[in-house]
């Protein structure tokens, strides 16, 4: 009963949230100048972003703690984060690319930022990819915890790229200073949708990890009964 309570609440906090996020965006965040109301998918943008670094980093940590620990625990919330991170890191791709072209007449360019992001979605992909083919869960979860740890280390390299290399992707928001162009409502909005977005992950976090321990409930009474099945079934007879 208390983990249901928890539940509804976690939804409750999520869900009012996430509204409040959709109001600043569209009602009382201030239209850009510049680029008028096509700014606000820079809210979603940023926001998707940001969550694709945390889920990376997560998958990264819970790949290290089952290699130390030895429980599958930590795979199955590694395995999870990596999943929801991917889902972001394809959002923010999305929105990126249509922001982009509003802001500099295309769709695509092989920016450093854009290419190193869509890098790490391509490791991610190909980490889901592993993980579906490996059946034996110990394996599994060895391998693709390397994965996951080898695949985290471009994140520093997409974060840092606009400020290690030239490139169109505007500078940082908010540790670019003066040069973020943020007024004082566009940065509470901003940091909002931040805290809403958070929040949004670690819920859907919470839902899938409880997903993959049941699925392995399940797997575990499946490879019981075959077993029990097998003890039952009377040996051949040969008859002559």
């Amino acid at each position: 009963m208390t983990c249901k309570t928890n539940s509804n609440i976690f939804f409750t906090v999520t869900f009012l949230f996430m509204a409040g996020a959709l109001y600043l965006v569209f009602l009382y965040a201030p239209t850009e100048k510049t680029m008028g109301d096509v700014q606000r998918i820079f809210y979603f943008h940023v926001s998707g972003a940001w969550i694709s670094f945390l889920t990376f980093a997560v998958t990264c940590f819970g790949s290290i703690g089952f290699l130390y620990r030895k429980n599958v625990k930590w795979d199955r919330v590694a395995s999870s984060s990596a999943e929801i991170g991917l889902l972001f890191t394809t959002i923010t791709l999305i929105t990126g690319s249509i922001w982009g072209r509003y802001a500099w007449g295309i769709w695509w360019t092989w920016d450093a930022r854009l290419t190193s992001m869509l890098v790490l979605w391509l490791i991610f992909l190909s980490y889901l990819m592993l993980r579906s083919y490996i059946e034996e869960e110990t394996k599994r979860a060895y391998v693709s915890s390397v994965v996951g740890i080898i695949g985290f280390l471009d994140v520093p390299v997409v974060y840092f790229s606009i400020r290690w290399w030239r490139t169109q992707h505007p500078s940082p928001v908010i540790a670019g200073g003066e040069s973020s162009g943020l007024e004082p409502p566009m940065l509470l909005t901003f940091m909002f949708c931040l805290a809403a977005f958070t929040i949004f992950y670690f819920f859907l976090l919470r839902i899938r990890t409880k997903l993959e321990e049941a699925r392995a409930e399940v797997d575990f009474l499946f490879k019981v009964l075959e077993h029990q099945s097998e003890e039952c079934t009377p040996p051949a007879v040969n008859r002559r």
